[in-house]
């Protein structure tokens, strides 16, 4: 047996250990070779390493879909334990069959390979073999770190705090983004890669790293958003300040976001030797850098400071109806560079911020919701505009569009022909007294045709006979 090449190696001492076990059962014939240049040792010691690993393979395998079946029945703060056992089990299974594949290669290599090959494959299996399970134990971190991360929203949501239904899942998910990447950091050394791919590996980590803590920051601003948020409803009734806590939120969040990726981004850039060199050289051109980037990107910078001060001094909110270009809808989304606006009839309408600091727009909603709406009706001289203001007190008192604030009704013009009624009565917002004005209209209407037909607008006219004429 050509056993001198293993000497060394990790693998030497279980290899060795079967062998001697093999020979111990099946006695020295086992020693002959039966298939070509494997003897008995070695298929029995074949034998005795998948045997095993295919019955605990099998075993892992019913545990895990037992687990992941009783887990699936249950919520993640009730059974973290079947949970944790579904996340080791395929894991283990790989470790399993993996080392089975390490330890036949080991009796295998010494008879298939030449004997000048032997210790060079066997250098090259244990450097798999090394990165195999370090892969594997991240793999394994990763599956346990989910597991922690559904725990602990478990137990949020069977607190009373609403405060830690933010943290315990955010913590949840900034153990799943670190520890592999941790994982990865400490387990270089083991590796004992060649100089040239550890620099490489060294960098790729710390790149993994700086993407893991943007990742947090992140996570960490939209849940600093919903904590700051949740104590606002946008679909009350009375939501100015609502809408004035989101706007400014959702603004600054922005912000921080660009802020991250900007800060992250420069940290990548700055690991390349390189890239520092290109930027010390571009920082002696400073100056002209910045006129060119001052004029390509000015409409972009006038949207950007656009955006403090509409965060700042609030000339519109987010959910705020407005009105531009004699377009009528709400603000739905604003953004670092334009807002969207939801159009009555759900075309969105795309605005540069720009437009709301230099032009001026209608915005209904600024101090209050609560809008004063007008009628207009034009009618006969004939109509008996008291008896129409009792009809009219009657329609509007028995709406429930009508905010019971204040309602009118007056003769605001007259012409030749007819005389113009102005109604004006008043609403929690826009919508409501649009739907209001349009009811007041019609039945407003409709008592004027069944009660005043003759009060309806209509031309006159007067014929005169001719003195001269005679009658017949």
């Amino acid at each position: 047996m050509n056993t001198a090449a293993a000497v060394g190696s990790a693998s030497a001492g279980p290899v060795m250990l079967i062998r001697t076990l093999v020979l111990q059962i099946a006695g020295p014939a086992a020693q002959r070779n039966i298939a070509g240049p494997l003897s008995g040792v070695d298929l029995g010691s074949l034998a005795m390493i998948l045997v095993p690993a295919l019955i605990l393979s099998a075993v892992l395998a019913a545990i895990s879909r037992n687990q992941a079946r009783v887990s699936a029945t249950r919520s993640p703060g009730v059974a973290p334990r079947h949970r944790a056992a579904f996340a080791f089990g395929t894991p283990a299974q790989v470790f399993v069959w993996g080392c089975a594949l390490y330890l036949s290669l080991a009796v295998l290599l010494p008879r298939l390979a030449p004997a000048a090959a032997v210790s060079i494959f066997q250098t090259l299996f244990d450097s798999i073999a090394r990165v195999g399970v370090f892969a594997i134990i991240v793999w394994l971190i990763y599956r346990l770190t989910r597991v922690l991360e559904m725990r602990l929203t478990g137990w949020a949501t069977h607190t009373a705090s609403k405060l830690d239904d933010l943290i315990l899942p955010l913590m949840g998910t900034s153990a799943r983004v670190m520890l592999p990447v941790l994982g990865a950091i400490l387990a270089l050394p083991i590796l004992e890669l060649p100089e040239r791919f550890a620099a490489v590996a060294s960098r790729a980590t710390s790149i993994l790293f700086i993407g893991a803590v943007a990742t947090i920051l992140f996570q960490a601003t939209r849940a600093g958003e919903q904590a700051l948020l949740r104590r606002y409803d946008l679909a009350a009734t009375d939501n100015l300040r609502a809408r004035t806590v989101y706007t400014q939120v959702r603004v600054i969040g922005k912000v921080i976001d660009v802020c991250i990726a900007f800060v992250t981004v420069a940290c990548v850039l700055m690991l390349f030797t390189e890239v520092r060199q290109v930027g010390a050289s571009l920082l002696a051109s400073a100056g002209i850098v910045g006129i060119i980037s001052g004029i390509a990107a000015q409409k972009t910078l006038g949207n950007l400071f656009a955006g403090f001060q509409i965060a700042l001094a609030q000339p519109m909110r987010q959910d705020d109806v407005v009105v531009v270009d004699g377009e009528w809808g709400r603000v739905e989304e604003i953004t670092l560079t334009y807002v969207v606006i939801h159009i009555w009839d759900d075309r969105r309408l795309i605005v540069p911020l720009s437009y709301f600091i230099e032009k001026p727009f209608a915005n209904w909603t600024r101090s209050s919701a609560q809008i004063l709406g007008q009628v207009i009706v034009w009618v006969d001289y004939t109509f008996p505009v008291e008896e129409g203001r009792g009809v009219l007190k009657d329609i509007i008192e028995s709406s429930a569009r009508w905010d019971r604030r204040f309602w009118n009704l007056q003769v605001t013009d007259a012409s030749e022909q007819t005389m113009q009624l102005r109604v004006l009565a008043t609403s929690a917002d826009s919508s409501t007294n649009f739907d209001l004005r349009c009811e007041i209209r019609e039945k407003f209407i409709a008592h004027i045709q069944a009660r005043w037909p003759h009060a309806l607008p209509q031309w006159r006219g007067q014929l005169a006979r001719s003195a001269g004429c005679e009658t017949r």
